[in-house]
């Protein structure tokens, strides 16, 4: 059993080389598709592999759909250049590959570090993701924000956890919110949706309330407290863009050039 690891990238030096190490042991080939980035990203990437791509960016699914097509192996690993295979998740797939698995995928846990600790609670974990399947029996799916993989076939549970550093600090973090606001009030805006009072009021209130109370952000601290806040943030955020787009009778591009 062979396994072709793919990232997908854009300006991402301070963190790929982190990614790349990680999957060194379990990888046959590496597959990086970059989007034209300007920084030391494909550089670092040459320390790894040859099997590197630019490609202009079209949507999240596209461009790990075409990363998918140049993988040699019939098993693919998915990995974004954020993430990192803990020692545990390692071990697991190299057992794996020992065999053919009568699985057409696996799940893992993900756990995201964030503001100097693991976070345990607050609904980022688990946040079991499907990352190892076979090529032919899966398809990333989705236009705007939060991507989804579809597999056809059976999925088994490894109990590895995928490390996850998604945002250096909260500036980073409502930086990231900013961008994806952006792609969310898109796909509201493509399915004809409104943004109607109650949006702006008691969405953000129901998801500070969801996240710090009923996902037990309280017992993650003042990082929990943050990631819910700023959950009922981004909730307002994106339909505040959604009334923007209506009133301006135009769409927002959300990686001009």
């Amino acid at each position: 059993m062979k396994i072709s690891v793919v990232i997908i990238t854009y300006n991402e030096e301070r963190r790929l080389e982190a990614a790349l190490k990680s999957v060194s042991d379990v990888a046959a080939e590496i597959i990086v598709v970059d989007r034209f980035s300007n920084d030391e990203t494909v550089k670092i990437a040459k320390k790894y592999t040859d099997r590197i791509f630019h490609r202009k960016w079209t949507n999240f699914a596209d461009q790990k759909n075409f990363a998918n097509s140049k993988a040699s192996y019939p098993w693919i690993l998915s990995l974004d250049a954020d993430e990192r295979l803990s020692p545990e998740l390692r071990d697991e797939i190299l057992q794996i590959k020992e065999g053919e698995p009568e699985y057409a995928g696996f799940s893992m846990p993900r756990q995201v570090f964030y503001l100097g600790k693991w976070i345990r609670h607050s609904g980022w974990y688990p946040d079991r993701k499907i990352r190892l399947f076979r090529k032919d029996k899966a398809c990333w799916e989705g236009e705007y924000v939060h991507e989804k993989l579809v597999i056809e076939g059976k999925i088994q549970k490894l109990k590895g956890v995928i490390h996850h550093f998604t945002y250096r600090d909260i500036r980073d973090h409502l930086e990231r919110l900013n961008m994806f606001s952006d792609l969310g009030a898109q796909k509201l805006y493509a399915q004809k949706k409104k943004c109607r009072w109650h949006h702006l009021l008691f969405l953000p209130l129901f998801g500070f309330t969801k996240y710090f109370f009923l996902k037990a952000g309280f017992l993650d601290g003042f990082a929990g407290f943050a990631i819910s806040v700023l959950h009922g943030y981004a909730v307002f955020v994106r339909y505040a863009k959604l009334r923007e787009i209506w009133k301006k009778g135009e769409r927002i591009e959300p990686f001009p050039g």
